[in-house]
């Protein structure tokens, strides 16, 4: 593999920006809140959805998560999107689609990957996002890890050398449960990843809670986040981590099964997540939750992460 261009340090305490396009972040350690449907309207649909659900940050789809379609938005539904979440001091992050994999050996689903991650950092700036989260991908077809992550290389880090306004998004790297061929599950995974990428300044790591476990970092214990953490910091540095998606797992560590249950529910339970708003790599980084119930369900995960945030 290439050797690392040089390219300047990562910017920013992790989890945000020294100015989030304008938006000064609340002066929470760890503002709690969730992925928030869109359909009818950026603005009209998703903040609503926000508040309803008491959300201090939201994630948002800006295209078809199980499609290649890239919609061009609505500017006034952006522009009351983007001055909404500037006014409330509400951090805003776009998920890319699921389809999206760099190390599929099939040349149409990179191509496709290729135009969809583009759209969705595009979409970002325009909606004022922090962050596009993106899944690690797999090494399909048979092929070697390290082919994948040439591909990996080859196709993604032009994107992120696009990345050259003040207001573009950082690409999160999300990594999965660790089924099938994947090219990062582990925190370890992220070190030959961000390796292909030469540590680009505008990558970042977006820790799903449940796929780290089902990947078999056991989170539980007096010290099994702050291990995990510990280790994931070790890999990628600090500054890295931009964003937490808290959701507690329906199977047990190690399953490789990307199943998310209500935080407290599930086989993580609720310590790991007070233990993971005292680590000091998570200082100022939002959490998402991506949990079952809907809104009453959602609401009610926030409001416990809160409490445990502030108990």
């Amino acid at each position: 593999m290439p050797g690392p261009r040089q390219r300047g340090p990562p910017t920013g305490r992790p989890g945000a920006r020294d100015t989030l396009k304008g938006v000064t972040s609340k002066q929470l350690r760890n503002p709690v809140g969730g992925h928030v449907p869109v359909a009818g309207g950026l603005s009209s649909v998703g903040l609503t959805y926000a508040r309803e659900m008491g959300a201090e940050t939201v994630q948002v789809f800006v295209a078809n998560p199980r499609g290649w379609a890239t919609p061009v938005g609505s500017p006034r539904q952006d522009e009351e999107f983007r001055a909404a979440c500037a006014a409330e001091s509400i951090p805003a992050y776009v998920h890319a689609p699921y389809l999206i994999n760099f190390g599929s050996h099939t040349e149409a689903t990179v191509e496709k990957s290729v135009e969809s991650l583009r759209h969705s950092l595009r979409r970002g700036r325009e909606i004022g996002a922090l962050g596009v989260v993106v899944h690690t991908g797999s090494a399909t077809g048979g092929r070697e890890r390290s082919v994948a992550l040439q591909q990996v290389r080859e196709h993604l880090l032009p994107l992120l050398d696009e990345l050259t306004h003040d207001d573009d998004p950082y690409l999160l790297l999300e990594s999965t449960a660790g089924q099938g061929a994947s090219l990062c599950s582990r925190t370890w995974d992220f070190g030959p990843y961000f390796e292909a990428l030469d540590a680009h300044p505008k990558l970042g790591v977006c820790l799903d809670t449940c796929h780290i476990y089902a990947a078999g970092h056991d989170l539980t214990g007096p010290s099994g986040m702050h291990q995990t953490l510990d280790l994931l910091v070790d890999t990628v540095g600090t500054g890295r981590l931009k964003l937490i998606h808290a959701n507690d797992s329906k199977d047990v560590v190690g399953a490789h099964k990307d199943r998310h249950e209500n935080i407290g529910s599930g086989h993580i339970g609720e310590d790991p997540f007070r233990a993971l708003m005292t680590h000091p790599a998570t200082e100022g980084v939002p959490l998402v939750i991506e949990t079952p119930g809907g809104k009453e369900g959602h609401a009610a995960d926030v409001e416990r992460l809160k409490k445990l945030r502030d108990g």
